[in-house]
């Protein structure tokens, strides 16, 4: 399967690994700075027959990939994704899959038009950890779930700003919710039944002053099963990331994965007792270098079979925009101090130009 990887920045490695681990056929690279695509093709001993290209639309016409993953700044994520959509390209596009409501629901649109597969890239959801939650919650052994929290304490400097304008800004990135919270917050929606009545959310910006978007956000979600959500995302720990920790809270059950990247079960709590819950955390533990985990390998596996097979990605282009519009209902309410009906309407991160 011919690949094509557009974006050499900070995420690429995972997805040059990830290509490299399934075997897929290399045959171009594409960034605007070619300093950064040779260091990346140095770095992982890419092919001398590996093309490289700083315009996509070229490398789209000439080479036909069947696959190709987007990791651009996030504000060009969609105009990318519709171009190869529409030139009969599958794609993997790294989170979010836009910025704007508009921009995901064209995605989706174009997919069905061409009838060709795209995966939103949430690579949490192949965790050990979290498909073993994954799977409790598919057979209901919390029974009524309660509610559920996301927790993502990070922190990021100056100097993780200045080496791309780009982040933190609300034309091509937003804030912590939505590039650094926003895993474990497609998480806790898929976890908690994905469809939400309501949202109430504060955002600020207490110690970025070089950045336009949030660093901090707080939100209460209702789900329209009953269940609660409470989400806590910030980049203002010191000195460095602390944690990324996920919480169910059921009738029967209780969970906590915690770790780097919600990679290891802290607690494994279950009426049922239908197996040992201090097995359950040695089994499912991983110790990933970063908080980027393990899960690009497996989920460029499952888009590999997604097309072969002819069905949808485990991770689609839909729950790729159900992560967005809870990031975006959340900035919604947080700048007009109101509840927010979900589904959202048209929202886009440019709505909060100047909000701080």
């Amino acid at each position: 399967m011919k690949y094509a990887l557009i974006g050499c920045g900070r995420i690429s490695p995972n997805h040059i690994v990830a290509a490299k681990n399934n075997e897929l056929e290399i045959i171009a690279i594409c960034d605007i700075d070619p300093a950064c695509m040779e260091d990346k093709a140095l770095k992982f001993r890419l092919s001398a027959s590996t093309r490289r290209y700083t315009d996509y639309k070229e490398l789209v016409k000439k080479e036909k990939p069947d696959l190709v993953a987007i990791c651009t700044e996030s504000g060009k994520h969609a105009e990318i994704a519709v171009f190869c959509i529409e030139n009969g390209c599958n794609c993997i596009i790294e989170k979010p899959i836009a910025l704007s409501m508009a921009d995901a629901d064209a995605i989706i649109a174009a997919s069905a038009r061409y009838h060709v597969k795209v995966c939103a890239c949430h690579q949490n959801r192949f965790n050990k950890s979290i498909q073993k939650i994954r799977e409790a919650v598919e057979m209901e052994r919390f029974g009524r779930l309660l509610h559920g929290t996301a927790h993502i304490r990070w922190a990021r400097d100056y100097e993780y700003y200045s080496r791309a304008k780009w982040r933190g800004t609300w034309e091509q990135d937003g804030g912590a919710l939505m590039n650094q919270c926003i895993h474990n917050i497609d998480l806790l929606r898929w976890m908690m039944g994905d469809e939400i009545d309501c949202v109430v959310g504060m955002t600020d910006r207490l110690k970025h002053d070089y950045i336009q978007a949030e660093d901090l956000g707080i939100a209460l979600i209702h789900f329209k099963n009953g269940a609660y959500g409470i989400i806590e995302g910030t980049t203002n720990v010191y000195p460095r990331n602390l944690e990324e920790t996920l919480y169910l809270f059921g009738e029967k059950g209780t969970i906590k994965a915690g770790g780097t990247s919600v990679n290891v079960i802290e607690e494994w709590n279950f009426s049922d007792m239908l197996d040992d819950p201090e097995q359950v955390k040695r089994q499912f533990h991983e110790n990933p270098p970063n908080v980027y985990g393990y899960g690009h390998t497996p989920l460029y596996a499952d888009v590999m079979q997604a097309i072969q097979e002819d069905r949808a990605p485990y991770v689609d282009a839909v729950a790729g925009k159900r992560a967005l519009e809870l990031v975006l209902a959340i900035y919604k309410s947080a700048a007009e101090g109101s509840i927010v009906k979900l589904p959202l309407g048209q929202c886009a991160t440019t709505d909060f130009m100047g909000r701080f």
